[in-house]
């Protein structure tokens, strides 16, 4: 069996571990933790990382991965499972996807030891986590009022990942490049192979969001034999392409349609209309496909991103 050692503490065959790694303190003089959980088995396997809130106001990824803990089928049969349950937590105390400085910890790898928090925090990452992992899974949201149907994204150029996608088994598999500077794109590089799961939006718990993220889980994880969990399969759509549709006036924004819904091409999505019920105008389809992704502010403005619609 391999040596698995992070921050200098050995986790053996058969042991469960937390560890505090230690990251700055708050201007209250409050020390910060990056609190991470590790379940090895007795027996030899993959190693597979289960990470959320990247992004500190994504508390959907912070959910599911916390009653992953809490669930007994996460205990692997072989191999071992690491958690980091929240990892960005200078944004989940601000409410903020970013770090006090603005800096967006998934722009910020490799990171640096002597650099901003959001670099040092991705120094972490890079040199205790991503040289002892197989795959991961880090579980994120849409933005505030951008609400994502479930889905995967990853490279289809990975074979590997697109693997790991079909045995996640969410509705919608989407085609994304790796990013430069982040977290996917440096665990690539050493030829680990992380996942990016999206459901709901920011700052807003969805039930069937962190549901989702769980079962697809599960899934891989039994694909992977770490644990064993009959599951039904799911109706997974590979999405080739997908384009947002913009509104064409500012006002009022009403949907007709919602997320995973399927559309047609011209079909009407949605209605703009001004306070005084002068103006209404349509927003329609401009292709045949899914809704993937979805503006839920009732105010928009011209120009504004209002549906993502996939092309399978």
């Amino acid at each position: 069996m391999k040596e698995m050692v992070i921050n200098g503490i050995r986790i053996r065959p058969g042991q469960s571990v937390n560890i505090e790694i230690a990251i700055a303190r708050l201007p209250t003089h409050t020390l910060i933790d990056l609190p991470i959980f590790i379940h090895r088995a007795k027996e030899d396997g993959p190693v597979v990382l289960i990470s959320g809130g990247v992004h500190g106001d994504e508390i959907n990824g912070v959910v599911a991965v916390k009653r992953m803990l809490e669930e007994e089928i996460f205990q692997p049969k072989r191999g071992t499972l690491i958690y980091i349950p929240l990892v960005n937590v200078y944004g989940f105390l601000s409410n903020s996807r970013t770090f006090p400085d603005g800096r967006d910890l998934n722009r910020s790898f490799p990171g640096n030891n002597k650099g901003s928090l959001a670099s040092q925090i991705a120094y972490i990452l890079t040199t205790q986590i991503i040289p002892i992992i197989d795959y991961g899974i880090d579980i994120h949201t849409g933005g505030r009022m951008l609400s994502n149907y479930p889905q995967i994204r990853v490279d289809f150029k990975d074979k590997i990942g697109m693997e790991m996608a079909k045995a996640f088994g969410t509705r919608f598999i989407i085609n994304s490049s790796h990013i430069d500077k982040s977290f996917r794109k440096e665990a690539f590089k050493s030829k680990k192979h992380i996942l990016v799961y999206e459901g709901g939006e920011s700052m807003r718990l969805d039930e069937f969001s962190v549901e989702e993220a769980i079962l697809g889980t599960k899934r891989l994880l039994n694909h992977l034999g770490i644990i064993d969990e009959t599951l039904p399969d799911n109706e997974t759509l590979v999405i080739k392409e997908s384009s947002w549709t913009r509104a064409k006036i500012s006002g009022i924004f009403t949907p007709v349609v919602k997320p995973g819904d399927e559309i047609k091409k011209r079909q009407v999505l949605a209605r703009i209309s001004d306070p005084y019920g002068q103006v209404k105008v349509p927003v329609k389809s401009n292709a045949n496909g899914y809704i993937v992704g979805m503006n839920y502010s009732p105010v928009v403005n011209a120009g504004d991103a209002v549906f993502h619609i996939g092309k399978v």
